[in-house]
């Protein structure tokens, strides 16, 4: 694999002058001047690692440990072509800006364990592969995102994460709104003016204008207002940006308390990882990753305690047939694809339409029915089967699952030259002897898929929709 990825030719967009003023406003010329001139350098490359996934290597040579993730988050000494790397596609590590790893203390400070977990605006997936990383197994997590290309993407990468407690959803907030005080905790990475990125993207730079800030932070106090009431008094809300303006940051922590009925809960932080605090003089226990000061991009994060109660909403109406709520017994089809499962008996077997069977851990279950029953949802748990006929094809996504059982499929290793021919979706020839009928391909040891074994070939039932081009 090419370790590092060709350098753009593309010249430099400089910072907008009306950023530098602003950042030289809040923060003073000293600081100001250290940011800017960080910003103008070159970004560190971190990912991080999925411990049920253990890897034999990283993409690319270590270059330390990401101290406020320190369990799985990574920095390598260059970036390399990641697409060129079966372990990525395997799941076996998300590429995760090193900052934003920062989701993990603030799941540490939550004042206790959760039992359900919104991540609101979660596309691409890295927060919330993050939160599944950091949560308690009997916490059921819903990864949303309300726009279409986008949510798919967000499928893909938490099927590749391969947990089974997981909802995957496409809404806007106010869709939750049926869902009175069903989440102990909503994490919100809200869209924003994207300061913090001028660094890796470029392209945010140019986008930038002066009124962003406040039109973002009107938009942002808009989605929190929409997806208060779902969260519970006495929950915690997760607020986050990747900016540096206190327009999104500290003056919207600041009105949801005065607002919506809030505290700010503080945030332990080693004093050596170089983390700084509220820029606004109110003193808010808010942490604030600035280039110059920390290894990543510009980030921020409040944790604040619902303290108020929310009018009731009425509830809306069911979005379809509620299927499955009796258990696994009277699915049809489930008896066919319940011995796939290592531990079957721990999963509710449910039909998620009319050819697709799923399977999402018991106690969890009908909270993950209730919230399907309410909002549009892509994915409950880990999908095993699509029903043709009289067969049933297994998922992609049971191939990726923790929860698939390691013998239920004959498995072939792949070198490396054959896991990409498989991710480029060609067909395959299998060793002589391989059983016909579906076999997992495995490259280090972990799945990549299914094929179809004929025989003479095997058909790639590797998604079409996820083929590599080039590498």
């Amino acid at each position: 694999m090419q370790t590092t990825a060709p350098q753009s030719a593309a010249p430099a967009v400089p910072l907008p002058a009306a950023f530098v003023r602003q950042v030289h406003a809040l923060l003073g010329d000293a600081e100001a001047t250290a940011l800017c001139a960080a910003l103008d350098g070159t970004p560190p490359v971190s990912l991080r690692l999925n411990a049920q996934k253990a890897a034999a290597a990283l993409p690319a040579a270590a270059d330390g440990t990401v101290p406020w993730c320190a369990d799985s988050g990574r920095y390598l000494v260059c970036r390399p072509r990641f697409t060129g790397d079966p372990l990525l596609h395997a799941g076996a590590y998300y590429v995760q800006e090193a900052a934003s790893m920062a989701i993990a203390l603030a799941a540490k400070a939550l004042p206790e364990a959760p039992r359900r977990v919104l991540d609101l605006c979660a596309a691409p997936g890295g927060k919330s592969t993050l939160w599944r990383a950091v949560l308690p197994d009997d916490c059921l997590l819903v990864a949303n995102e309300p726009i279409g290309q986008r949510a798919q993407i967000l499928r893909e990468n938490i099927e590749k994460w391969g947990h089974s407690a997981i909802v995957v959803t496409q809404a806007y907030p106010e869709a939750f709104a049926p869902l009175a005080g069903l989440f102990d905790v909503v994490a919100a990475d809200v869209p924003c003016s994207g300061e913090g990125m001028f660094r890796k993207d470029h392209d945010a730079r140019s986008e930038w204008s002066a009124d962003s800030p406040a039109l973002c932070a009107e938009r942002q106090r808009a989605i929190i207002a929409d997806i208060w009431p779902a969260l519970r008094t006495g929950g915690c809300l997760v607020y986050s940006t990747c900016t540096f303006n206190s327009l999104e940051n500290e003056d919207n922590v600041d009105w949801i308390c005065r607002t919506l009925g809030a505290e700010v809960l503080p945030i332990a932080a080693d004093a050596a990882w170089g983390i700084t605090g509220d820029v606004s003089g109110r003193g808010l226990p808010v942490c604030r990753f600035l280039p110059h000061r920390t290894r990543g991009e510009g980030f921020f994060m409040a944790l604040l305690r619902k303290t108020a109660e929310t009018p009731a909403t009425r509830r809306g109406k069911s979005r379809g047939k509620d299927r499955g709520r009796s258990g696994s017994a009277a699915v049809q089809g489930a008896k066919n694809v319940a011995p796939w499962l290592d531990n079957a008996s721990a999963y509710r077997i449910l039909r998620t339409d009319d050819v697709h069977l799923a399977a999402i851990p018991e106690s969890m279950a009908d909270d993950a029915q209730r919230i399907a029953q309410n909002v549009r949802t892509l994915a409950v748990g880990t999908e095993l089967a699509e029903e043709k006929g009289r067969k049933m094809v297994p998922a992609h996504a049971l191939a990726l699952a923790a929860a698939l059982r390691a013998d239920a499929f004959p498995r072939v290793a792949l070198g490396r030259d054959d896991a990409l021919a498989y991710l480029r979706r060609e067909a395959l020839t299998l060793p002589e002897g391989t059983p016909r009928g579906y076999v997992v391909v495995a490259y280090e040891g972990l799945p990549l898929g299914f094929v179809n074994n004929l025989g003479a070939r095997a058909n790639n039932l590797y998604p079409a929709a996820w083929r590599i081009r080039c590498v």
